[in-house]
């Protein structure tokens, strides 16, 4: 695909076998701790240029911003040989992604990002204390708490919000019906439901906001770009869910790079204003047979299917001319199938979505069973489908098993552990840490930090993300024997 630089961020849920023992921070802390092949263990995460209160809206809202001392700095980061970053977010483990340019490689990377978790939980389960941790890749724990899994994406700051926002809510609202992760019952004071397409939508309370753990908005306003501020923003996108199916996560990731590409360009994008999405985006997910309409604020009602039909049909236009490249058209052609699936029976898609992979289980179960959709054992297939162990999950069964479609192979989740995407700047990031470990002392998305003797401390910038690149840097890093001669080639 054209290149934009993408990435994620996943929280992951945390439980031990002995719940009353669990304090969730000092054990998220042992727990990414344990991850055995770090390049350093000294380096610092760099808070300079982080400001999550900034609000693209022209403010800044009152709070403490993160600068924690070197110590705890180093207990709660770890930068990553692949470029990136394993840390503890308020009360969980969280992992992002490097980042990447086509939602591929947000796959793989994602994947490496579980299989690092995977390891630091089972190195942790060997210690004595906590005897026994379990992690899943979900956003909600069925006891009222939601955590996050954000998406980002790097604009043009040329386009105005307002039009990102007008594009957008419509587009977020529906794409649930195949991004979404499938829940059993309801949270967040919601009403009753068997069965739902996605587990956040219950907690999505506002529609344009910056915080992302209270009155969650649809569209969040943080302005904090990790680049040249002058010529980027960052979308920071926490409105989607934590994916185990590939597929689901690859058109996600795929179809929202496409709407972007076309807002910026001013493509042939549908003029559609929902009346209410806050409410319109809970009544997408209870509707598991995509029939309901959705109300426009002109009166017109168009399903979710409908309404993701007029992007896809936009975008088939958009690249009429040039065809696209070869990632798009794939995406493309993903969409257009997956929506003529979901339309006719949203169970032919019981290999590639997480909601229907997921629904089909539990139904399963309850017809051998002949119990109730208020049965607690689901609420436990439903955990146990996000579980992380090989062993224990239910998806993870399923993918052994040749059950589920793959986007990526294990041997390059393997490769994407260690190794960082080559075209963005997580390459010189990346391959640093492991050429000079003893020398990076601090990193960022945007600079890494060179520590060359005598307290001299040399930072090089990375705010332009597609610079750092193994094709701009490759050659230079393998052949220099020094940092001092990286600095040196760099600077002429």
């Amino acid at each position: 695909m054209i290149k934009r630089i993408l990435g994620t961020e996943t929280e992951f849920g945390i439980a031990a076998r002995n719940p009353e023992a669990l304090d969730p921070v000092s054990t998220s802390l042992l727990l990414i701790n344990q991850y055995p092949y770090l390049p350093s263990t000294r380096v610092l995460w760099d808070y300079e240029h982080e400001n999550p209160l900034l609000d693209v809206r022209g403010f800044e809202v009152e709070g403490e911003r993160e600068r924690p001392g070197p110590e705890y700095n180093r207990l709660l980061n770890k930068v990553l040989a692949n470029g990136g970053r394993l840390y503890v977010d308020g009360a969980h483990p969280e992992y992002s992604t490097p980042e990447c340019t086509n939602p591929r490689d947000v796959v793989l990377y994602e994947k490496a990002g579980d299989r690092i978790l995977r390891q630091c939980c089972e190195r942790a389960a060997r210690m004595k204390e906590p005897s026994h941790l379990v992690l899943y890749r979900n956003n909600t724990d069925g006891k009222g708490n939601s955590y996050g899994y954000h998406e980002n994406y790097l604009v043009d700051r040329a386009v105005p919000f307002e039009t990102l926002m007008k594009y957008l809510i419509p587009f977020f609202v529906t794409r649930q019906i195949y991004a979404g992760s499938g829940k059993v019952g309801a949270e967040n004071r919601m009403p009753p439901v068997p069965y739902q397409i996605s587990q956040r939508a219950d907690f999505f309370e506002t529609l344009v906001d910056l915080n992302t753990m209270v009155k969650r908005p649809i569209i969040n306003t943080r302005d904090e770009p990790h680049a040249d501020s002058a010529k980027y923003r960052r979308l920071h996108v926490i409105v989607g869910d934590a994916n185990m199916a590939e597929y689901s996560t690859y058109l996600k990731v795929g179809v929202m790079a496409i709407v972007l590409m076309m807002i910026e360009e001013k493509g042939p994008l549908p003029e559609i204003e929902l009346e209410d999405p806050v409410r319109s985006i809970k009544e997408v997910s209870r509707d598991i047979g995509l029939k309901s309409p959705i109300r426009l604020s002109d009166g017109r009602k168009y399903t979710a299917i409908e309404i993701q039909r007029l992007y896809l049909e936009a975008s088939h236009r958009f690249f009429e001319q040039s065809g696209g490249d070869k990632g798009t058209r794939d995406v493309l052609k993903k969409w257009g199938s997956v929506l003529d699936r979901l339309e006719q029976d949203p169970m032919q898609l019981s290999r590639e979505l997480d909601w229907v992979i997921k629904l089909e289980l539990i139904r399963s179960y309850v017809e051998k069973k002949r119990c109730g959709w208020d049965d607690p054992r689901l609420a436990m297939m439903d955990l146990q489908y996000h579980d992380l162990r090989a062993e224990k999950g239910l998806y993870a069964a399923l993918e052994k098993d040749n059950y589920v479609e793959r986007i990526a192979t294990d041997r390059e989740i393997e490769a994407a552990e260690q190794n960082p995407p080559t075209d963005t700047r997580a390459y010189f990031r990346g391959t640093c840490l492991k050429k000079f470990p003893k020398e990076v002392y601090a990193a960022s998305w945007s600079s890494i930090l060179f520590d060359i003797g005598n307290t001299t401390i040399k930072k090089v910038p990375l705010m332009e993300p597609l610079r750092g690149t193994q094709s701009l840097t490759g050659s230079l890093l393998e052949s220099a024997r020094s940092i001092e001669e990286v600095l040196s080639r760099l600077s002429m």
